[in-house]
């Protein structure tokens, strides 16, 4: 028997895994993390920790019988989290909230604090699995690939792995739901919010301009040659790849190719531009604390439930890569993440830059 601490959101999947977790004969205790934010910073409640999720949590804890508190993380998912997503956008870049929260709290905050508290191992609710093949620990894509969250886990490495527990790696999202209703957990029939948890009306401009409204200042909307075409209101109302809303008109379609914040400019050109035939990653970890070499073969994935690519990676140094896609590639967004695979198994992962 270990010492489990299971992370409850109040969904039905970290529901499932406590449940799970007390029926493997584990000593579990259920936690939620506390991340919303006063109204001195003018912040929605994130609906991952609202009082409605926390009650869920807490009503599933006591269905178990196990124990359950809430931990409050506020100014750390103010820093990592909220600043992140706030400068990001301000630089011209297209963030991952969800990446930053399981990278700077979930796995590495709350796992340290599971740790200390002198828990054996941390549960979730993630769909991704994770193996020990007697030398190393491995990461897997989920078995149901339509939850594979894997993309968004690329950063945990061995010491990580070595103490987290994913219970429905191997399991669809049908079978949890079902597995649920047959526990009677008070969260079986709870939906799932596709949202920013801390956005949930969608309106992340609104939400940015709040944070960091010095980024909101008029520049150049510029052709690839430099011809100015007109104006904008602010880099961070534009992401790469929009077409909508940028007030040109030239006769032929226009979308966003490039955001240089340095000039405070906007460039657009034809869709062709978007195409990538290469890209580079900085930031990057690997799930093997190494990678396999200097120059190897995988599929990338070039932001979450997009499909992977056939590539191959060339090291060049200092948390870096350059990825070659077998074929240029649509939808390549700076600030957004390129997850290395071999088949099934998670390599690793880093940051696009702006090309």
């Amino acid at each position: 028997m270990a010492r489990v601490m299971v992370a409850m959101s109040g969904g039905v999947d970290s529901s499932v895994v406590a449940a799970l977790m007390q029926q493997a004969g584990h000593d579990v205790t259920g936690v939620t993390m506390h991340l919303w934010e006063g109204d001195g910073d003018k912040m929605v409640e994130s609906r991952c920790c609202s009082m409605e999720m926390v009650s869920g949590a807490r009503r599933v804890c006591a269905q178990l019988g196990i124990p359950y508190y809430v931990f409050n993380y506020q100014k750390d998912f103010k820093k990592h989290v909220i600043n992140y997503f706030a400068d990001e956008y301000a630089h011209g870049m297209t963030p991952n909230p969800c990446l930053a929260c399981n990278r700077d709290l979930k796995f590495r905050v709350l796992l340290e604090r599971a740790e200390m508290l002198g828990f054996d191992a941390l549960a979730t609710g993630h769909y991704v699995r994770n193996e020990y093949d007697g030398q190393q620990w491995r990461m897997y894509r989920s078995a149901d690939m339509r939850k594979d969250q894997s993309y968004v886990l690329h950063m945990l490495g061995q010491k990580e792995l070595s103490h987290l527990m994913f219970p429905l790696g191997g399991m669809t999202k049908p079978e949890v739901r079902a597995l649920a209703s047959q526990l009677e957990l008070a969260t079986a029939e709870r939906p799932e919010s596709q949202d920013i948890c801390f956005v949930p009306d969608r309106d992340y401009r609104s939400f940015v301009r709040t944070q960091r409204p010095d980024a909101f200042s008029n520049g150049d909307i510029v052709d690839t040659a430099g011809n100015k075409l007109g104006e904008h209101q602010g880099i961070p109302l534009y992401t790469v790849g929009q077409r909508r809303g940028l007030g040109i008109a030239v006769g032929s379609p226009l979308f966003v190719t490039h955001i240089d914040a340095s000039t405070n400019t906007v460039v657009v050109g034809p869709q062709a531009d978007l195409r990538k035939a290469r890209i580079n990653v900085d930031r990057v970890t690997y799930v093997a604390g190494v990678p396999f070499d200097n120059q190897f073969r995988c599929a990338v994935q070039s932001r979450s439930h997009a499909p992977t690519a056939p590539a191959t990676a060339y090291v060049t140094g200092d948390g870096r890569v350059e990825i070659v896609f077998d074929e240029p590639q649509d939808g390549i967004s700076p600030g957004q993440s390129a997850v290395m695979y071999r088949d099934e198994e998670v390599i690793g992962g880093g940051r696009i830059l702006a090309q």
